[in-house]
């Protein structure tokens, strides 16, 4: 696909890399949105990127419309030649999977599903052709997920499956939306996962819950003093605990002895393409390391 530019309204420029998620899409973007921050444009007051696009903010009256719209397809070519290598960190994420309260929530909502009958666990398993959902959960928890977005609400990580294409999970969204999702509930939808920072609406399938906060607007969690953990390029692996550790894990941030555990990375493009198990098996051993 060519990438597109268009205006909206009269302070912002939208620029779409391509019409679906991927890895390639995402690293140009990055590259473009890089080039605009460090070449710190006069008028340029916000770079917001997405999956697979990015949007620019800026002041009519410090820069001209059309005048930015040039420096930007300038960047294109550059981000075309990128390296597509990043130093990233890769996150875990511990998981009660099958919880009480998501299932308590998807029970109150079946009535908005593809199957009233199944829990979204069970449909998510049968739709990607898992035999049961021990299985499913199992796939879901054994690979890294990129972080190809932040936002929607503030905190939320939009997450890509590090696996060939053709073994990506997916799953389409409820019917019609919740008014009601569980905070840090672990959810999914087409080929994206996510984690909702905060309670609220929601459409995706719900697997399960995180008792790790990752946005802290008050900034009384030990490591969330910048209120949010995650930022795009950041890779997760999730790890399915029971109720007692969640349980244990709830108490640790309550008295600020929790830590997550982060460890540095390095995520070359590449070398991913080329071995997609073999790039995930050095991600896990640094995570593990």
């Amino acid at each position: 696909m060519q990438t597109r530019y268009s205006f909206g309204g009269d302070e912002h420029i939208f620029v779409e890399v391509d019409e679906e998620m991927s890895l390639e899409a995402f690293f140009k973007s990055l590259s473009m949105t890089t080039a605009v921050r460090e070449a710190d444009i006069a008028g340029v007051t916000e770079i917001c990127p997405a999956n697979a696009s990015f949007q620019i903010k800026f002041d009519p009256d410090v820069i001209a419309p059309q005048v930015l719209m040039d420096r930007l397809k300038g960047f294109e070519a550059a981000a075309e030649s990128a390296e597509k290598t990043i130093e990233t960190r890769i996150i875990e994420i511990p998981v009660l999977y099958d919880d009480p309260w998501t299932r308590e929530t998807l029970m109150r909502f079946r009535e908005r599903h593809q199957d009233p009958d199944a829990t979204d666990l069970e449909y998510a398993a049968r739709v990607n052709n898992y035999p049961d959902v021990a299985s499913f959960i199992a796939a879901h928890a054994a690979s890294p997920w990129f972080v190809s977005m932040v936002g929607f609400v503030a905190g939320l990580p939009f997450t890509y499956q590090l696996v060939e294409r053709e073994k990506q999970i997916e799953v389409p969204k409820y019917l019609r939306p919740r008014t009601d999702t569980p905070r840090l509930t672990i959810g999914h939808g087409g080929c994206f996962g996510c984690i909702y920072s905060v309670r609220g609406a929601g459409g995706y399938q719900m697997f399960g819950v995180t008792p790790m906060p990752i946005y802290d607007p008050a900034g009384k969690i030990s490591y969330l003093k910048e209120l949010m953990i995650f930022r795009p390029g950041d890779i997760l692996k999730f790890r399915p605990i029971e109720r007692e550790e969640y349980d244990a894990t709830v108490a640790a941030i309550e008295d600020g002895t929790f830590v997550p555990k982060i460890v540095p990375v390095t995520f070359s493009l590449d070398a991913f393409t080329a071995d997609p198990a073999g790039t995930n098996a050095k991600l896990l051993e640094a995570l593990n390391g």
